[in-house]
């Protein structure tokens, strides 16, 4: 399929088509929008050619182009280039647009600094399982946003998993948890498989094993809604194998390890934002 023009119907807008761009077109398409109605601005034109071959989304190569094209326009690109991106949108982008910023660590006044009429803004922190539309996301209004633009964009949110409503103030710490997690857990999962390997079991298996039991755990708790503690306890008996393992896991400070991950993330959310 050749790589389409930008039309002048189409009401949502992306500016980046990466990774979480993809994901986010994958589940509007799934939620019923329509691809003619979408329109992403992406420089490499290897990967607009497969946004459209894949999705059928219209592309452009202009930024601008979806400013003019498009009411609410996501910004899905790297914190680092937010100065250059939204310098450039300055005299397309108004206060009759909703501006979705994916951007950690970008504030919504940072980014209403850009603008001399600013837009209503939304701020957004989803992670990467929106790729299989599982995302842990939260949202937060700027000064300008009302309550049905945060409905909207909850509502496109929801369609790749589920979605939650913070204070601009807590995106930093939720950037932390949930927009770094995943990558805890792959390593989480991924020592786990090599315990069972220095134990003899094969690769493969213990790989295997390792991600199911993290899958099936997950799920065991959302569905019981119980406590992890609770759950936990009842796994662990008394002079067990379990407790045996749990010991060794405090020992290492498994959790104030985890705890200071979380933190670490934080701070160079902060620090983005700068």
């Amino acid at each position: 399929m050749a790589e389409s023009p930008p039309l002048s119907g189409a009401k949502t807008g992306f500016i980046g088509g990466g990774n979480m761009a993809e994901a986010i077109i994958k589940g509007m398409l799934a939620g019923g929008t329509a691809a003619e109605t979408i329109l992403v601005a992406e420089p490499l034109q290897a990967r607009r050619q497969q946004l459209a071959d894949n999705y059928h989304v219209p592309t452009t190569a202009e930024n601008s182009d979806v400013a003019r094209a498009c009411q609410t326009v996501i910004l899905a690109v790297k914190p680092q280039q937010a100065a250059s991106v939204c310098s450039s949108l300055e005299r397309d982008i108004t206060g009759e647009h909703l501006l979705v910023s994916i951007m950690a660590g970008v504030s919504c006044s940072t980014l209403e600094g850009f603008f001399s009429t600013p837009p209503r803004i939304v701020r957004v922190m989803p992670n990467t399982p929106a790729l299989v539309l599982s995302a842990a996301t939260a949202t937060a209004a700027g000064r300008n946003a009302t309550a049905e633009d945060l409905a909207a964009v909850e509502t496109i949110f929801s369609l790749v998993g589920t979605c939650y409503r913070v204070d601009e103030k807590l995106m930093d710490a939720v950037t932390g948890l949930s927009g770094s997690g995943p990558a805890y857990v792959l390593t989480f999962i991924e020592a786990l498989a090599d315990g069972g390997v220095k134990n003899g079991i094969p690769r493969e298996v213990a790989l295997n094993l390792a991600l199911q039991t993290v899958l099936g755990t997950a799920k065991l708790l959302a569905e019981t809604g119980e406590h992890p503690g609770s759950l936990r306890d009842k796994v662990t008996s008394p002079g067990g194998t379990t407790i045996a393992g749990l010991h060794a896991l405090e020992k290492g400070s498994f959790r104030a390890t985890v705890m200071n991950a979380v933190e670490a993330a934080t701070a160079r959310s902060k620090e983005l934002g700068k």
